[in-house]
């Protein structure tokens, strides 16, 4: 496999885990669906279970934190997607047109972030913190 399939696949699999917890991901799973049932139709049934447990891990990852789990599940679906690519060069062509199709439907990046802060400070200590800018003015 060369490098263009594998970063098509790596772009593909984070773009599929990225819309799994938007509003897009009934277009999402369609997109995908479709691709195994032209390309590797007796996958396709399992495929739609693997995607419905994915979603549902990632949204259990996202409210809790655990941003691990959402790189593994990412990596798992590129992993899927690069094998795919491999036995099927073909359905190169159709991936791309999912992703152009999918990409208006994209979040922006750094649309939301969560910060965490916690600190302790003992006698005469003190104890500054930020999500962003600070401007710190002691008289």
């Amino acid at each position: 496999m060369g490098p263009e399939m594998a970063e098509l696949a790596r772009t593909a699999g984070t773009t599929m885990v990225t819309l799994m917890a938007t509003q897009a991901w009934e277009s999402t799973r369609e997109g995908v669906l479709a691709l195994w049932r032209r390309f590797q139709p007796d996958r396709a049934d399992t495929v739609g279970g693997e995607l419905e447990a994915t979603r549902e891990d990632l949204l259990l990852a996202r409210e809790s934190g655990d941003t691990d789990t959402e790189a593994e599940l990412t990596a798992e679906w590129q992993a899927r997607l690069r094998r795919l690519l491999v036995a099927r060069p073909e359905v190169a062509d159709e991936l791309r047109r999912i992703l152009a199709e999918l990409d208006p439907e994209l979040p922006p990046a750094h649309s939301t972030v969560k910060v965490r802060l916690r600190a302790e400070a003992s006698g005469n200590g003190r104890v500054y913190q930020a999500g962003r800018d600070q401007h710190i003015t002691e008289r």
